[in-house]
């Protein structure tokens, strides 16, 4: 296929600004919300207008959204729309994505304030749920019914390896989820599930309940690398009702009921954590017997971090080498050193099987959970979910020799030497 995904709100350019090596703490701060309104709080606007749904939302803020819940909508990326074959596009260099994201969605939307989020609750001031962008990219609405008929009919051509429900802070998503998700396994065997989580209005029961439905892989949407930064960007420090211990208690319960390599969590890179943060939380992940699926910052328009840098390139691709290392080369922390600041200076490994892994190019794909091709290769490659195409961050396809030379460069300037760790 032909030309990108691309978002449909502009985002600020960096590119004339002075290179960075690394997005440092004193830098990230969100900005301050605007007040919402009375009348738009809590999906006011939807909930007045009351606009009954009918066959696929398509997001318009110049169109009345209409009321439209799950478990009978959900919600779904543009590239999964586009390979479900509801919407009509094309995505640079690919031809489709390998996960079914779904977003489970009310028009009170989630209750939660990430700073960096698109789905932010403080949006209430400007957009309504169902018209907000995340990750870059509008999700349409479609009743989830359809779905269903389009996969278990094959007429999405099989290309799905992998459907993914992705909870919200909302008091209805804890039980929507399970109705989700036992439709899906009802009638549809050959296309796992994973959970993406809500730990805030979880118990170790809930997790329980979802593993027995049918569910395969459990995440947790950790995002922030240390518990400052999370408070800072997901807690008190935004009035969101998310906690750093909360997240890793449902996390924990996860990994004893899920059990090993059939849990994760998602970590964000460039959010003013420094490298030895971030990677102490992919070690932390490996120990327990789960990968981390990680995400570069990019600024998501709209959200209260959407004036700030993205994570340079030299930062980003130090830690996607050393997390790669770490999960599927039984590689350590200990043993990578880093400079007094945090920074990863030498990955410690031999230099010939470190030119492997570069060449190869899997540490610089998207990560997340597995597909059908290979346990270090993930269904979930959201298609320029954290970069623009002309400055690839997440490979969603196999990078090639050009795309490898372009990352070695990129390399060479965030570490000492070449960039190539110390043989052994």
């Amino acid at each position: 296929m032909g030309c990108a995904e691309m978002p449909r709100h502009p985002v600020p350019d960096f590119t004339g600004r002075q290179p960075r090596n690394f997005n440092d703490a004193e830098t990230m701060h969100p900005r301050v919300p605007d007040i919402v309104a009375p009348e738009a709080r809590n999906g006011g606007r939807v909930k007045t207008r009351g606009r009954e749904a009918k066959g696929i939302y398509l997001p318009n803020n110049n169109i009345l959204t209409p009321n439209m819940r799950s478990p009978d909508y959900v919600q779904m990326s543009t590239a999964a729309a586009i390979t479900l074959g509801v919407m009509k596009g094309y995505m640079h260099r690919t031809g489709c994505t390998r996960c079914l994201n779904l977003l489970l969605t009310y028009p009170e939307g989630c209750r939660a304030n990430c700073a960096y989020c698109g789905l932010a609750r403080h949006r209430e001031a400007e957009r309504d749920y169902a018209d907000r962008n995340f990750i870059r990219v509008d999700w349409p609405a479609v009743p989830y019914e359809e779905v269903i008929d389009i996969v278990a009919g094959g007429s999405d051509g099989g290309r799905f390896h992998r459907m993914c429900i992705s909870m919200i802070t909302h008091p209805n998503s804890d039980r929507d989820t399970r109705i989700v998700l036992k439709k899906w396994v009802k009638r549809i065997a050959h296309v796992p599930v994973s959970i993406l989580s809500n730990p805030t209005t979880m118990t170790r029961r809930d997790v329980q309940e979802l593993y027995d439905l049918g569910a395969e892989i459990f995440t947790v949407a950790l995002d922030a690398a240390s518990p400052v930064i999370f408070d800072r960007t997901r807690g008190r420090g935004v009035q969101s009702p998310h906690s750093w211990d909360k997240y890793w208690e449902i996390l924990r319960a996860a990994a004893e009921i899920f059990g090993p390599e059939r849990f994760g969590a998602h970590l964000i890179v460039g959010m003013g954590e420094s490298d030895r943060d971030v990677l102490a939380q992919v070690q932390a992940i490996r120990d327990l017997g789960g990968h981390s699926h990680m995400f570069a910052f990019f600024p998501e328009a709209g959200s209260l971090m959407d004036h700030l840098p993205p994570v340079p390139r030299p930062q980003w691709r130090r830690i996607q080498l050393a997390r790669y290392l770490i999960d599927y080369r039984g590689h350590r922390l200990e043993r990578m050193r880093f400079d007094p600041s945090g920074r990863l200076v030498d990955f410690d490994f031999p230099k010939d099987e470190l030119d492997q892994v570069i060449d190869a190019g899997i540490a610089f794909r998207t990560s997340g959970c597995p597909g059908k091709e290979a346990a270090d290769v993930s269904a979930c490659d959201r298609p320029y979910g954290d970069s623009p195409p002309s400055d690839i961050a997440s490979y969603p396809f196999q990078p090639d020799r050009r795309d490898v030379r372009r990352i070695r460069r990129q390399l060479r300037r965030g570490l000492t030497g070449e960039g190539q760790g110390r043989a052994r």
